[in-house]
């Protein structure tokens, strides 16, 4: 079956270091509290929000061992208001969970964009 794994964080700033520090303790997390190798992983889309330029945010999953995973980076849409600085991901994953028991981790500052589903 495949599974939709939906995951944020807030960096603090649009530097290198901050973008692969912020996406690498995301993915961690995620992969972390869903009990996933790489292996379950189909393909993640990132997204950054249009204030972060620095670095590609894939990066920091290759760095972990996403090597034959696909992976994209995309340009959030700059919505006035929207929080700043933010990754976002979506992990498309094989598995044999049902819906309820996958974990969507939200962290630091993007906990506000999904309080209904953040753990």
């Amino acid at each position: 079956m495949v599974r939709a794994v939906r995951g944020a964080i807030q960096v603090d700033a649009d530097d290198r270091d901050s973008i692969i520090e912020g996406t690498t303790e995301l993915v961690s997390t995620l992969m972390e509290r869903n009990r996933l190798t790489t292996d379950d992983v189909i393909s993640v889309l990132f997204t950054a929000t249009p204030d972060l330029t620095a670095e590609f945010p894939a990066l920091a999953a290759r760095k972990l061992g996403f090597h034959e995973v696909p992976l994209i980076c995309c340009s959030e849409i700059g919505v006035p208001g929207a929080l700043p600085r933010v990754v976002r991901l979506m992990a498309h994953i094989e598995t044999d969970r049902p819906r309820s028991e996958i974990h969507h981790v939200y962290l630091r500052g993007a906990v506000a964009l999904r309080q209904d589903i953040a753990q």
